[in-house]
């Protein structure tokens, strides 16, 4: 009889090997959460650090290859305490980015109170149903949207409105025209870039989105404002490529001209590709948004014209100031998106205030100045007040809009002048930090949302007005328009799943070559500390420099007594 080993035995070996192979691999399979937790958390991470050993661990981030030719400013100090935890270069210039808007909102908060509101005059010469003249004057409220003025033409319908001879948009631009000179000229076409002046609808921005086709056909482009859409000349030479192609749109803008020129192509089963992008003529542009809301609610306008508001004198509009667009210059033309509000930021959250007659300066709330001429020849019909202050803040400095940090200059004003422009914000945004006690040589200031690279400010001067802002009573309102570590504005994205969480309240800066961070850090085993951290004239990514800098706060939250 044969044995049954040698019928069976390969089977049975392989068995076992089979057995063995899956005992390994379930071992294996037992031990990889031990493995993940290592590389996830490693010890160093959860180490206290104390104070002593704080230079050595910063240094050793910043002085990595990819830093070799980068420039550090950093100052980490206590709250209650100005000595030091880490300092260098803390007292000499950096480009601060957006960290400027913290010296804007600062000087506001002080000087305006969190509760002020810009409030926003319309006004009327005859009577009801024919006016012979309706005026809005400027005052720069930046959250102003065409929610806002559909709202202000159903109020002038409610008190029996129908007919206007005489539609005047009051404006005036900054005292060095519609763009800041010390910007780059690159950043003047798109969204972040956008002109400020005294009438400012939807931001003065407008969305273009870019639709691929067929392969070979030239892209689609669509407006989300045909308003604002005529202001430009499109010069389209971006195409559809195929299926899985790398992206390479790119828009341009003609300097000096009112072109936009589109190369590159976006692969057939691409998304549709967003940009935003500035309005180029902000007083025309809301001029012809108010008159079309007006004529969709009933009203008809016979004229409409731009005035000037940034002339020494104010002059009526009998006497001709200004450029008059009579109803036959302006065609109709189809906007599919209708009228909306602005396809980047739309208005902040709550509500503006349409102010009815009965109410007028019984609010409380300290308004914005207002040109005295008007109300002696005319009567006023409607107002529009913004978001209190407090709120305003937040949009600058949590989502770091630059147009909102502009506007805010305009409401500031010199203890020797009361006429307010950015010229003059400038000054009274030093003359409040020099009341507040922060070194006027520690900073100098070219615009108020940190575009310009012509802006200087030292670690010492960013903590310094973090510091001393602490200890006013507005403390609490100024942090709070911060952004919070993954929670809100642009630190949302930043510093999840860390220690870092619901902890830091900073305000983020970017501008090629630079980043920086400064804010309040809160270290449960610790105090609360200081930062300001710059980095300039780096070939880096703006990724890399935030993750250093990121790792630079990881640091201070392990900061412990020892």
């Amino acid at each position: 009889m044969p044995n049954p080993l040698h019928r069976w035995g390969k089977p049975i070996t392989l068995l076992l090997l089979w057995l063995a192979v899956q005992l390994v691999i379930k071992q294996g399979v037992m031990a990889t959460p031990t493995v993940v937790e290592v590389v996830e958390k490693p010890e160093s991470f959860r180490q206290k650090i104390c104070p002593a050993d704080l230079t050595t661990a910063i240094d050793a981030i910043i002085s990595r290859p990819e830093f070799m030719r980068s420039r550090w400013g950093i100052l980490i100090q206590p709250l209650a305490d100005s000595a030091p935890l880490y300092s260098l270069e803390s007292e000499r210039f950096f480009i601060p980015a957006s960290n400027i808007k913290l010296f804007t909102t600062a000087a506001a908060l002080r000087q305006l109170g969190e509760q002020y509101r810009i409030r926003t005059p319309v006004y009327g010469t005859g009577t009801s149903p024919y006016l012979t003249s309706l005026r809005i004057v400027g005052q720069a409220d930046p959250s102003l949207s065409n929610t806002q003025l559909t709202d202000v033409a159903q109020q002038l319908k409610g008190q029996g409105v129908r007919l206007v001879q005489q539609l005047i948009v009051e404006d005036g631009y900054t005292p060095y025209g519609i763009i800041n000179p010390t910007w780059e000229w690159s950043d003047s076409y798109l969204y972040y870039g956008a002109s400020v002046n005294r009438l400012i609808l939807n931001q003065n921005t407008v969305g273009l989105t870019l639709l691929p086709q067929q392969p070979g056909k030239p892209l689609r482009v669509s407006w989300s404002d045909g308003v604002a859409a005529r202001q430009w000349r499109v010069d389209n030479r971006a195409v559809t490529g195929k299926a899985g192609i790398p992206y390479s749109v790119e828009i341009m803008g003609v300097l000096g001209e009112p072109v936009l020129v589109i190369n590159g192509q976006l692969a057939a089963d691409a998304a549709p590709d967003f940009w935003g992008l500035a309005v180029r003529d902000p007083a025309h542009y809301f001029l012809e948004s108010f008159r079309r809301i007006l004529e969709a609610e009933g009203i008809a306008v016979i004229k409409a014209l731009v005035k000037d508001s940034s002339a020494e004198m104010v002059r009526s509009s009998d006497q001709g100031m200004g450029r008059e667009v009579n109803n036959t210059e302006i065609t109709k033309i189809t906007n599919t998106a209708g009228l909306t509000q602005s396809p980047l930021n739309p208005p902040i959250m709550g509500d503006f205030n349409i102010i009815p007659p009965q109410n007028w300066g019984v609010r409380g709330a300290k308004p914005s100045k207002l040109r005295k001429s008007y109300t002696e020849r005319t009567r006023e019909l409607a107002a529009v007040e913004s978001l209190p202050l407090a709120l305003l803040l937040k949009e600058i400095n949590q989502q770091s809009n630059n147009l909102y940090a502009e506007a805010l200059l305009h409401q500031l004003e010199t203890e020797e002048r009361s006429e307010s422009s950015p010229k003059f914000g400038l000054v009274a945004v030093q003359q409040s930090l020099t009341e507040l006690g922060v070194d006027p040589k520690s900073y100098s200031m070219a615009d108020g949302s940190g575009l310009s690279r012509h802006n200087l400010a030292s670690p010492f001067a960013i903590a310094q007005t973090l510091r001393l802002m602490a200890q006013t009573p507005l403390a609490q309102v100024y942090r709070e328009s911060l952004a919070t570590a993954e929670v809100s504005g642009t630190l949302r994205d930043r510093f999840r799943d860390t220690a870092a969480v619901g902890k830091l309240q900073a305000k983020t800066g970017t501008l090629s070559g630079v980043s920086a961070l400064s804010g309040y850090l809160d270290i449960p085993d610790y105090q609360t500390l200081v930062l300001s951290i710059l980095v300039n004239q780096s070939d880096q990514s703006a990724a890399k420099l935030r993750n250093a800098i990121d790792e630079i706060v990881l640091l201070l939250t392990r900061l412990g007594y020892c």
